[in-house]
């Protein structure tokens, strides 16, 4: 049940009824919810909130950006699993958030911005930094509302909250008016509700005839495979996807923040066949990925095979493209139930031959790369670059991607060894992540090391926020794969226009990023031969600081993915 402030911090009895202010009864729903930190750049709005934070021992993170301060409360919720929390002033503080919410919202990140607003006695009088923040938000989150009220501040930070897990997640915005902040109320009117007190679970299977029909087609099958995409690490349904794919014996193709739920040299896991899987495939499950851009909305799937999507949210299921079966629910507890239903009915002897076909493409797809990931050219080729990065990984370095060209490269060479270690933008493709990522997942599990990989085009939309992580001591290895081009939109114009105008409005400076890290207090090194990245890395990690290896790649080298994007077909 509820608890009134009172009950939960008793008070001292005086001649006046005690109070507390809206800010403190922010701290205290955001306390209530497990949010142990909020990323935040300070206005004059907001700053009863962390007066709270203070007296709830909620750390507060102050960073250059108010998109680095969104992007990090995403990243934040990647890692944990728990929801991000982010706090911004009105006006430009809440739009310059606007990108990191969309970001959140495509990538189906659980989080809530905060947002300050112009006192309610001023409202449509033209006060400081006042805008229609709901009316802009209200689009690209879950829930998005004003608080009305200084005694409505906590229920509504978690109404906020309980939104952002209905149906797949996604992020809240609340907008909290200066005077609804600043002002105090008798605390017996203050309610904070108990976040274990109003959920309902999400761990769904949705209809069982359903589970028994997949079943069915799974044992039946001689030539299955199964797409994890993100919601099963979202819904932290890795341990049931892998024992899913080795007890009924399907080889598993991995996207997104999926990537490690089975790890490189798993017989299950695959990673350079999937176009050939799904070409010669009986039947094709994806779980927890749309039908978007990255599956070429559906049209790569033959019409030969059995289709069967399972999502977390009902509006995906056949979006785009027709099925023969959907499931809505959470994905670990759908294929927990489906791995049950189809116990002991499967002989694994008959998918011997359809695993060896898949063993001899993989093999062959990556023999036909391997002389450029390992070239000594210099410029540096950035599949070596990937190699590099890939061997330096450890069995706990969470990944990030942060790039175009770049990242599209290292997506079909960098395998992390565990789940929950791959980070990127998702489905909005947004330049700039990398940096908030870094400083959600160093803060959340400082103990494990992050390696990030950044275009330098990318980098330098939310470079400035490197500072942060020097001045809380959160040391991350970054590489920056410099050619001094947003080479993906490069690709895209010569293509289209010709070389002659294929550098129009695309051609970045040759910075020394090396430089700019030292200068900031962190780690800088430039390399320009491939025989020096790995002992380079090395430095970096030993280093114990924030870290940015400058390498010098091929501007003229394209990624497969690249060259292949459906915007330019």
């Amino acid at each position: 049940m509820a608890q009134t402030v009172s009950e939960t911090h008793p008070v001292a009895e005086v001649n006046e009824p005690a109070t507390i202010s809206g800010g403190h009864l922010v701290a205290k729903a955001l306390k209530a919810e497990g949010i142990d930190v909020i990323f935040t750049l300070c206005g004059g709005h907001i700053i009863d909130i962390y007066d709270g934070c203070v007296d709830e021992g909620i750390a507060v993170v102050d960073v250059r950006h108010e998109q680095v301060a969104a992007h990090a409360a995403d990243g934040y919720a990647r890692v944990t699993g728990k929801p991000g929390c982010a706090v911004v002033t009105a006006g430009p503080g809440t739009t310059d958030a606007v990108t990191g919410v969309a970001n959140a919202f495509r990538a189906e990140s659980p989080m809530l911005l905060i947002g300050g607003q112009g006192a309610l006695n001023q409202h449509k009088m033209g006060s400081l930094q006042d805008l229609p923040h709901v009316d802009m938000m209200t689009p690209i989150t879950k829930f998005a509302a004003t608080v009305p009220h200084t005694a409505r501040v906590a229920d509504m930070v978690s109404m906020a909250f309980r939104e952002c897990f209905n149906g797949a997640p996604g992020p809240s915005f609340l907008e909290i008016p200066r005077d609804s902040l600043d002002n105090s109320v008798p605390v017996d009117q203050a309610t904070v509700p108990e976040a274990g007190r109003y959920r309902a679970s999400t761990k769904s299977i949705g209809d069982p005839a359903s589970i028994e029909a997949l079943a069915d087609l799974l044992v039946r099958a001689e030539k299955p495979v199964v797409l994890l995409g993100s919601q099963v690490w979202t819904s932290r349904g890795s341990d049931a996807a892998v024992e899913f794919a080795r007890q009924l014996d399907i080889p598993a193709y991995m996207n997104g923040a999926a990537r490690g739920t089975l790890p490189p040299g798993d017989p299950h896991h695959f990673h350079l066949s999937r176009r050939y899987a799904f070409n010669n495939a009986d039947l094709i499950l994806i779980v927890g990925t749309p039908f978007d851009f990255r599956m070429g909305y559906g049209r790569r799937l033959p019409k030969s095979a059995t289709v069967v999507q399972i999502d977390l949210d009902y509006r995906t299921v056949g979006k785009n493209r027709d099925i023969d079966l959907g499931l809505v629910g959470d994905p670990g507890a759908i294929l927990a139930a489906v791995t049950q239903a189809a116990s002991g009915r499967l002989r694994k002897a008959d998918r011997k031959a359809w695993f060896a076909e898949l063993h001899a493409e993989e093999d062959a797809s990556y023999q036909k790369r391997l002389p450029r990931q390992l070239s000594d050219a210099n410029p540096i080729h950035p599949l070596r670059l990937a190699h590099e990065i890939n061997e330096f990984l450890t069995e706990d370095s969470i990944y990030i991607g942060d790039g175009g060209d770049i990242v599209t490269f290292s997506g079909g060479v960098v395998q992390p060894k565990s789940p929950g270690h791959w980070m990127d933008p998702g489905p909005l493709g947004t330049l700039g992540v990398g940096i908030p990522f870094v400083l959600a997942a160093k803060y959340a599990q400082p103990e494990k090391e992050v390696v990030t990989l950044f275009g330098d085009g990318a980098f330098s939309l939310t470079g400035w926020d490197f500072e942060t992580l020097v001045r809380f001591n959160l040391p991350f290895v970054g590489v920056v794969g410099n050619n001094s081009s947003m080479n993906q939109i490069r690709y895209g114009q010569e293509a289209k226009y010709g070389q002659s105008r294929g550098r129009i409005g695309n051609t970045l400076g040759d910075v020394r990023y090396d430089e700019f890290a030292r200068m900031l207090g962190g780690y800088g090194e430039e390399v320009r031969d491939p025989k020096d990245i790995g002992p380079a890395l090395q430095r970096a990690r030993e280093s114990g600081l924030p870290s940015l290896i400058n390498v010098w790649v091929d501007p003229d080298a394209y990624a497969p993915g690249t060259m292949n994007q459906t915007m330019y077909k």
